[in-house]
């Protein structure tokens, strides 16, 4: 059906010198139903007071695809400043593009206005940096010039209320049927003005099963060392995009393809080089986060930054111990190392990187169960967390298994079975762990007398 439609609404294209193809209300498939009501006041309003107003990006791309979009982005000839006296408690946000954010009901929509080159605009409106890279971008044009400073073709398609129309200047809509990511402009210089480009490109194809087009990938493992420019907090934005919305495990395969991801998790990329474990370990926590996102399940930051920085630490761990660390201070001087460097490369929020040093920690308390012990890691806030990162280490074969299964025949028994459950332990003598990183006991010397 969506072949169908896409061939119907090839026949609507004119010839680029004469504008753009426009196809009509009756040769796509948007249907106001699946725009949000918000999206459409924020139309609504700008086009009363005299501007253009449409629906572009990502939501035009997924309405023609058949999805259901939840965010929705509008682009307009009016300026920020125009636009912002149209809707009450709006604001206006950020240096390098200076976007509105329109308040309606509960949702707020981004309203950016049309660009243009930035070699037209005055220097004060558009810098660029020694490696290329766009430092400020207010330069204004109108939507011809808005389409074609967008990255990709796919993301280039407007939609408009006035009409009902699709506007596509760069041949978004055959991408669509092609199933192909691809760079308007050239890609050297593109991913030069923003080197985040490259992991959207990659974010795109995995989140829509599209191939990434010939000249649109060339250039990535070459130009993947300009990630290093971009500021750590952004990164950590773009990660949880790319890791953090269903497609995680399909995303690390093509960052590992171009060469990206060493340059956002350098020090897991040396343990994946290096043992079969870490990639194990890597691999199934992306496929549990990508299982719980579809199943509509918290995930967490924390969890996810645990497991990809957990091989590293594990290792540098080990190290120390061999150089006569006791375990538990070696674990703590290990990831203390390991989260400092990662900070280097993506941001770590405080509520995502104590949480995470929590799961680490307890992985050596998870052993320790005798007299009450156990009930009371259950009260741990993190235990959860632990509990699982515990299965996934077991899963891998980091560890030996059965830890993991007691636990889970702890949590499901009642009161007289954990007390039969942690008695047992004790008779056998298992309830403490004395592999790697336990705390052991403590053995003192007897006193003499003189």
């Amino acid at each position: 059906m969506l072949n169908n439609l896409i061939t119907r609404m090839k026949r609507w294209r004119k010839p680029a010198k004469q504008g753009p193809r426009v196809i009509t209300r009756n040769n796509h498939n948007i249907s106001r139903q699946n725009i949000s009501r918000a999206a459409l006041t924020v139309m609504k309003r700008l086009q009363d007071a005299g501007y253009q107003a449409f629906i572009v990006g990502g939501g035009v791309r997924d309405l023609i695809l058949g999805g259901h979009p939840k965010d929705f982005d509008i682009a307009t000839d009016a300026t920020p400043e125009q636009a912002k006296v149209l809707f009450r408690g709006a604001r206006i946000v950020g240096r390098r593009f200076r976007i509105l954010h329109a308040r309606i009901g509960r949702e707020v929509i981004e309203v950016t206005t049309f660009r243009g080159h930035h070699t037209d605009g005055e220097e004060h409106n558009a810098r660029q940096s020694e490696h290329g890279m766009l430092l400020r971008d207010n330069v204004y044009g109108d939507l011809e010039s808005d389409a074609k400073r967008r990255d990709f073709t796919v993301n280039a398609l407007y939609y408009t209320t006035n009409g009902f129309a699709i506007h596509d200047y760069t041949g978004g809509v055959e991408d669509i049927d092609r199933r192909l990511i691809r760079m308007i402009g050239t890609p050297v210089t593109r991913y030069k003005e923003d080197p985040v480009r490259m992991l959207r490109a990659v974010r795109f194809a995995a989140k829509l099963d599209f191939s990434i087009e010939n000249k649109t990938a060339a250039p990535l493992k070459e130009l993947a060392p300009l990630l290093r420019n971009i500021a750590p907090a952004r990164l950590f934005d773009e990660m949880l995009k790319l890791l953090m919305s269903g497609q995680g495990e399909s995303t690390f395969e093509l960052l590992q393809r171009y060469e990206l991801w060493p340059h956002l998790f350098p020090d897991n990329a040396v343990q994946l080089g290096n043992s079969p474990t870490a990639l194990a370990l890597t691999r199934q926590a992306l496929r549990n986060t990508d299982q719980r996102i579809c199943a509509d399940m918290r995930v967490t930051p924390a969890f996810l930054y645990a497991a990809l920085l957990w091989p590293a630490v594990n290792a540098e761990q080990q190290k120390l111990v061999e150089k006569g660390t006791p375990p538990v201070p070696a674990l703590i001087q290990a990831a203390q190392k390991i989260t400092s460097a990662q900070l280097a490369h993506t941001a770590i929020p405080k509520r995502f990187s104590i949480p995470m040093r929590e799961i680490w920690d307890l992985q050596y308390r998870l052993p320790q169960r005798s007299g009450s012990r156990a009930l009371r890691m259950m009260e741990h806030p993190r235990f959860r967390a632990a509990y699982d990162f515990l299965l996934l280490r077991e899963e891998c074969g980091e560890i030996e298994a059965g830890l993991g299964q007691w636990w889970t025949q702890f949590q499901q028994a009642d009161d007289e079975q954990r007390q039969q459950m942690v008695r047992k332990l004790q008779r056998s003598g298992g309830s403490r762990h004395r592999g790697r990183g336990s705390r052991g006991g403590r053995h003192r010397k007897p006193r003499t007398t003189g």
